[in-house]
């Protein structure tokens, strides 16, 4: 069973239709005891990061999903999703997040001409000495669709196996082991979208 995280914020059915579409199926859950049921975690998520975390937490939602990671399960972050899984952020000065990986989250800089949000198409770029499962299949200059102001600064740039640039070069796929998050949307980034989803399917098949 995939389980996609329900805390009460974040595009749950858009994720879901998404893995749908990329042949894997997956439920929706509120139940924390489901995320130690389950073979593979997805973790997607929308609005502010204290307010994403507010939700995990008061579901009880913290310490089984940082068992998930530490498992060896399948797990997927996406666009907040990734954000959560970092020790803090910017955002509202949270000093607590999830953890799994280590290093905070940052606004975008103020730059003449540079738009925040960033939204829209933008090309991402695999890191070629950290080839990652989840980008096999990619076209040669590969686009997914972006809709954030703040990004993950990892301690850790080993963890980076993508990035994508706006003013910035920042982390657009971050992972170690079982454990993936990506700062796009897959679900709305068509193809190449599909192509990731339907590799982290196959992932959790062979791992979960």
């Amino acid at each position: 069973m995939i389980v996609i995280v329900d805390y009460g914020m974040g595009n749950l059915r858009s994720a879901q239709k998404g893995l749908e579409k990329a042949g894997v199926d997956a439920v929706i859950s509120d139940d924390a005891q489901d995320i130690d049921r389950a073979h593979a975690v997805v973790l997607p998520g929308v609005g502010a990061f204290r307010d994403c975390f507010e939700g995990l937490r008061t579901r009880h939602m913290v310490e089984p999903l940082r068992r998930a990671a530490q498992s060896g399960k399948p797990f997927l972050g996406i666009c907040v999703g990734l954000q959560l899984m970092f020790e803090g952020s910017e955002e509202g000065n949270v000093d607590e997040g999830l953890g799994i990986f280590r290093g905070r989250v940052v606004r975008f800089p103020k730059m003449e001409g540079l738009k925040v949000p960033h939204m829209g198409w933008n090309e991402l770029q695999p890191v070629a000495e950290r080839p990652c499962p989840l980008l096999q299949g990619l076209s040669e200059k590969p686009y997914v669709y972006f809709v954030h102001s703040y990004f993950a600064r990892p301690t850790e740039p080993e963890i980076v196996l993508a990035t994508s640039e706006h003013g910035v070069k920042f982390p657009a796929l971050v992972g170690r082991d079982n454990v993936f998050a990506v700062q796009f949307h897959p679900e709305k980034s068509q193809a190449e979208g599909n192509t990731i989803l339907k590799a982290f399917g196959d992932f959790a098949r062979r791992e979960g």
